[in-house]
């Protein structure tokens, strides 16, 4: 069995060909296999910024979920293993310079007590849920769920046993890749269910949004005045929080969208 150190130096060195290989996937045999391979059964959801949410003072808060992150620590108190990884493996490839790379995954349940002890160290609840909000301050997006690829690289299972919490900066982020997916494949990774971003009159065109802030480029210029593309957005907030004039928000469509992404996520991952 390779080392931890070759495993991480094997991805730190293809890490680089992400989109090579994401573009791969639009040709049916092609794609039709990377997704057996790699993401078969994948269901993983962003978060929104905690601080986009409190925007919309219109909606309340349903009873002690009162944020997105909130999901978060739901599913860190009900998990049997707790697993904090030493580094993010993304930015580590990418040698970022913008946001800490030590800041790694959150792992959870049984699969998670397999993971080799070179890579991180099993942890309480409160360390974990501390862990989260000291990722969520350095201004990384939350990302949850089931992701078949962290089961092949950790050389773990099954994959129903181990849910990721992926801490994204903008820059490093393997989700970039999302646009140049198959749809089958890109659809797996969505935003919570009931949100969307919104761009509203008070918008004066000045850009800043669009300047490396949508992992995904979901948002651009058009008219002079930022326009959000639906079926990109994963609804991660970046962009509202960065809008000086609070011209991006985030709209809830259904009051009951963090109990609806909880039972979303449990339906693909058992963390017990």
């Amino acid at each position: 069995m390779a080392s931890p150190y070759a495993i991480r130096k094997l991805i730190n060195k293809i890490y680089a060909t992400r989109f090579f290989w994401s573009g791969l996937t639009r040709y049916r045999v092609i794609g039709w296999l990377i997704e057996r391979i790699f993401f078969k059964n994948d269901d993983v959801v962003f978060l929104p910024k905690d601080s986009v949410f409190a925007i919309n003072e219109t909606i309340a808060p349903p009873e002690s979920l009162a944020v997105p992150s909130g999901v978060v620590e739901h599913f860190i108190r009900a998990a049997g293993v707790i697993w904090i990884m030493d580094f993010c493996i993304c930015r580590d490839s990418e040698g970022c310079k913008d946001y800490p790379v030590e800041y790694g995954c959150i792992f959870l349940g049984a699969a998670a007590g397999g993971i080799n002890p070179a890579f991180g160290r099993r942890a309480t609840a409160e360390e974990a849920i501390a862990h989260a909000r000291k990722c969520r301050e350095a201004g990384l997006v939350q990302m949850i769920g089931r992701n078949r690829i962290d089961t092949l690289w950790l050389n773990i299972g099954p994959p129903g046993k181990l849910m990721t919490i992926c801490n994204c900066c903008p820059c490093c982020c393997l989700w970039q890749t999302l646009p140049y997916m198959h749809p089958d494949i890109s659809r797996k990774i969505s935003r919570m269910p009931g949100i969307q971003m919104e761009v509203n009159d008070n918008c004066t065109g000045c850009g800043i949004c669009t300047n490396g802030t949508c992992f995904v480029k979901a948002i651009h210029m058009e008219n002079g005045c930022a326009v959000i593309d639906q079926s990109q957005c994963r609804g991660c907030g970046r962009c509202a929080s960065v809008c000086p004039r609070h011209a991006v928000s985030m709209v809830v469509k259904n009051p009951a969208f963090i109990q609806n992404a909880i039972r979303q996520i449990s339906r693909s991952v058992d963390v017990s």
